[in-house]
């Protein structure tokens, strides 16, 4: 597995199969474009057939906070320790920085625990019709 910050040469098309059980789920040409938006990027990639296998983003003021809004490992890949790594290259990028929130579900609590995050209460707004 290789892992870069880099967007170089990665296209929509290298995009595919994200965003499992979203109501909504943001075409590949989105999911480029958040990506390049977004302050900060590690994606995972297959050597072998060069396939994006997951990503993890965050947002941040660069001072005192940082969000990480997107954290996603395609199915067929998952439970490889391949989230867990590029969790573990993101709160690096952000060490120094005084708050990094994340919002989950309520099953994947205990998989962020393990890396040192805690429980908070938080407030939130979904517009499915945004997509």
């Amino acid at each position: 597995m290789r892992y870069t910050s880099s967007l170089e040469g990665i296209s929509s098309e290298m995009l595919a199969g994200f965003f499992v059980d979203w109501p909504n789920q943001p075409s590949p040409e989105v999911h480029l474009k958040l990506l390049k938006s977004s302050d900060r990027v590690f994606i995972a990639i297959e050597e072998h057939s060069q396939q994006i296998v997951g990503f993890i983003t965050a947002i941040s003021d660069n001072v005192l906070s940082a969000y990480i809004p997107l954290l996603e490992v395609l199915p067929e890949f998952q439970n490889q320790g391949i989230g867990k790594d590029l969790l573990t290259r993101m709160l690096k990028e952000l060490d120094g920085i005084y708050m990094i929130d994340l919002v989950c579900d309520d099953n994947l609590v205990s998989y962020y625990q393990k890396s040192g995050m805690f429980k908070a209460n938080g407030m939130l707004i979904r517009n499915y019709k945004a997509l």
